[in-house]
């Protein structure tokens, strides 16, 4: 069964409780008693010590002494509750202090042999004499090195549990007290603690039904704050990818059904008979230039799912990115001379070594180029330039074309994303050439930056690691 942070509060302070007034009234019951135990059997000692040392010197002096011993000892024993037994060596009993069931004349041995073998015994002893428990010291007097006599002093140890329990009844009122301060830092902690994360759990539940404007109760701890914090921007993220992901459908879409409508459209007139035979081979071009879009727009979607996924594994490895500008530019001659479009490569060292993946880099590098071409007029020129500064080499392609309008410049790098301005002149991109291109770059975590203006051109700027 599931317990709640609630139940566990309650059933923790009553364990507290429990537990507490249970061993006070046992084990520190018992203790307390004990320690006032040997704390009697230390004054008794001592003033068994006194009584020998300055009363009872000798057992011949009882004799002579008898009374004035005895009015003292009484006198002792109405004021301090403490019986005087003064016992021959024999173990009779010479002097008693009590006046009203003296014992004077009985032999102790006669009753428990064993009694005044001992320093200190607690509990009803001597068996058959004491008919309540006693704590009794033992203190042998001695003349010329042997014992000719005992001192007894015995001291009820009732008095001593009624001690121990006023003590402890005096702790039990304190751990009460205690008690109810806890149980009400128990339910300040409760309605700190549990309450929070109450609220906390109906939003998150909230936002995962996707009402990301449902308000946030306002925490007061700080481990609380962050955690909301953490929630909001979970919310956040989760409804930026929400619109990332209708946003992405609806792309999708819309750049697909463009080219299968005209790919059904023209398949259709052409089977009906609509376009003649003669001019079928115009359309059949334009079928073919559609499906070549279709199939760019596929391969870009699957490269951006791997990137997506971290799946991408980059072959790194030294090469000169120079000669690899080299190839990829060569490979553009055609659409540049076609538009007159000239191609200007700068290189501050004939080689110049970069570490990476040579065939995601020259990726990089035909996209950036294609845009340039796809944007720039006629009759301009194109400028790619290598330079390098510190243990970076920096690669810059700059073109004279139309430019990037400054609202637009932080969301090209979004997929499917195009500027009004490209729109009329990006006949077959897809939209996803820069998020690619940025994926890559990121990939070898490094960065890319572009620079644009409208009406006079755009420069993109991306680095690598040199080779060591």
């Amino acid at each position: 069964m599931k317990q709640s942070i609630k139940l566990k509060f309650i059933l923790s302070y009553l364990v507290i409780a429990i537990l507490t007034l249970v061993l006070l009234n046992t084990y520190g019951h018992s203790t307390l008693y004990n320690k006032l135990v040997e704390y009697e059997k230390a004054n008794l000692y001592e003033e068994a010590e006194i009584i020998v040392k300055d009363y009872v010197t000798s057992i011949s002096l009882l004799e002579t002494d008898n009374v004035t011993l005895r009015q003292h000892f009484s006198s002792l024993e109405i004021l301090t509750n403490m019986r005087v037994w003064i016992v021959s060596s024999s173990g009779t009993i010479l002097m008693d202090s009590n006046l009203f069931r003296p014992r004077e004349g009985e032999n102790i041995n006669d009753y428990d042999s064993s009694f005044l073998s001992y320093q200190s015994i607690v509990g009803k002893y001597p068996e058959g004499l004491a008919k309540e428990s006693m704590i009794s010291v033992i203190y042998p007097i001695t003349e010329s090195l042997s014992t000719s006599g005992y001192v007894v002093l015995m001291s009820p140890a009732s008095s001593l549990k009624s001690n121990a329990t006023n003590y402890i009844d005096s702790i039990l009122i304190c751990g009460l007290v205690i008690l109810f301060i806890n149980g009400i830092l128990f339910l300040h902690l409760y309605f700190q603690t549990v309450r929070p994360l109450a609220a906390l759990t109906k939003e998150t539940r909230e936002y995962a039904k996707g009402h990301f404007n449902y308000p946030m109760a306002k925490m007061f701890v700080k481990e609380q704050k962050e955690l909301a914090n953490a929630i909001r921007y979970l919310s956040v993220q989760l409804s930026g990818m929400m619109e990332y992901q209708k946003n992405f459908i609806a792309n999708v879409s819309h750049d697909f059904r463009s080219p299968l409508t005209s790919i059904k459209g023209y398949t259709e007139a052409m089977a009906d008979g609509t376009i003649p035979p003669e001019m079928q081979k115009k359309y059949f071009n334009i079928i073919l230039f559609e499906t070549e879009r279709l199939t760019k727009l596929t391969s870009n979607l699957l490269e951006l799912n791997q990137l997506d996924h971290k799946n991408m594994v980059l072959e790194k490895t030294d090469f000169d990115i120079n000669e690899a500008i080299k190839q990829t530019s060569a490979s553009f001659e055609q659409r540049c001379t076609s538009k007159r479009i000239s191609l200007d490569l700068i290189f501050e060292e004939k080689e110049l070594f970069v570490h990476g993946d040579i065939n995601r880099i020259q990726q990089v590098i035909q996209n950036l180029l294609d845009n340039a071409i796809k944007f720039s007029p006629n009759d301009t020129v194109i400028t790619i330039q290598t330079t390098q500064q510190n243990h970076k080499v920096f690669v810059s392609v700059k073109d004279n074309g139309i430019g990037i309008p400054k609202n637009s410049i932080p969301k090209i790098w979004n997929r499917f994303y195009k500027t009004d301005l490209s729109r009329g002149k990006d006949k077959t991109g897809t939209g996803l050439g820069l998020s690619i291109t940025k994926e890559i770059i990121n990939a070898h975590k490094e960065n890319i930056n572009v620079i644009s203006t409208e009406g006079v051109g755009t420069e993109f700027l991306f680095s690598l690691p040199k080779a060591r």
